[in-house]
């Protein structure tokens, strides 16, 4: 892995391997592919129609051929993976050809992951905060709750598009549960402040639970109730509970702010 180099073709120990499960990187343990995306291209090596999330990854050019490839590297360690091809299966076309020596394998009682989405401020911060859980598979953050499609950053800093900045996030309910994401929602922010946190003021900086189900909308529900009762804030919530609307991802340099850019996330 840290050689780049290649095991031979139809030796690796998950070329044919599809129990369901997450591939993780074999040097640090980050999650990267699911068991969803994977099929048999036939070229002797695990392949890949999609990742997990696409900021896990490094993608390099690769020259060391006579034709040049996109290397694929473990963007949290920098262990070299494999390389990409565009000859992948529709719909994606992507083709994630990786070495068996660099993955490990966490085998789940179901693949299939889970969607859930916050708002509680600058969305720099909270993608940092619930993407370091225990459970979260993906992370990526963007814009909902308002009636503008599409909208730029600079259109949402105006306070007339209604959206809100949000998180929206795949979870694994084996690992973790939507009950405990809420509960770490209401602890890593102040649901009591209204169209603000902190020093960020504006509807968009709006604390909001966005469900996707009628049992995600009881979970909240029976949360933020028990909350109330328990005097732990000395006012009342502003979160709203509504239910999830389009989302618009945010643009690309807001993705993994706080990695990208190795500053503080936002204070809450």
């Amino acid at each position: 892995m840290r050689e780049c180099g290649t095991e031979p073709p139809f030796s690796g120990s998950y070329n044919l391997y599809f129990e369901k499960g997450v591939y993780l990187c074999a040097a640090c343990g980050t999650p990267l592919f699911s068991s969803k995306s994977k099929y048999d291209h036939g070229m002797g090596w695990p392949s890949f129609s999609s990742a997990i999330d696409e900021s896990r990854l490094e993608l390099r050019e690769d020259r060391a051929l006579a034709i040049p490839r996109i290397e694929v590297r473990c963007a949290a360690c920098g262990s070299h993976l494999g390389h990409l091809f565009d000859d992948g299966p529709s719909p994606t076309g992507v083709h994630y050809c990786i070495n068996s020596v660099a993955l490990g394998f966490e085998a789940r009682n179901s693949a299939a992951m889970e969607t859930a989405m916050f708002a509680a401020g600058c969305f720099w911060g909270v993608e940092h905060k619930f993407g370091q859980l225990k459970g979260v598979t993906a992370t990526r953050v963007g814009y909902t709750g308002g009636t503008t499609p599409n909208p730029s950053y600079e259109q949402v800093c105006t306070d007339r598009t209604g959206h809100a900045e949000a998180l929206r996030l795949e979870f694994d309910p084996s690992l973790t549960s939507y009950e405990e994401l809420v509960r770490f929602f209401f602890s890593m922010h102040d649901p009591t402040e209204v169209d603000r946190q902190g020093l960020d003021v504006g509807r968009q900086y709006r604390s909001v639970i966005f469900y996707h189900t009628q049992a995600q909308k009881e979970t909240a529900a029976r949360v933020m109730s028990e909350l109330e009762r328990s005097g732990r804030f000395s006012r009342p919530l502003a979160t709203a509970l509504v239910p999830a609307a389009e989302f618009y991802p945010a643009e690309d340099y807001h993705q993994k702010f706080y990695e990208k850019n190795e500053k503080g996330a936002c204070a809450f």
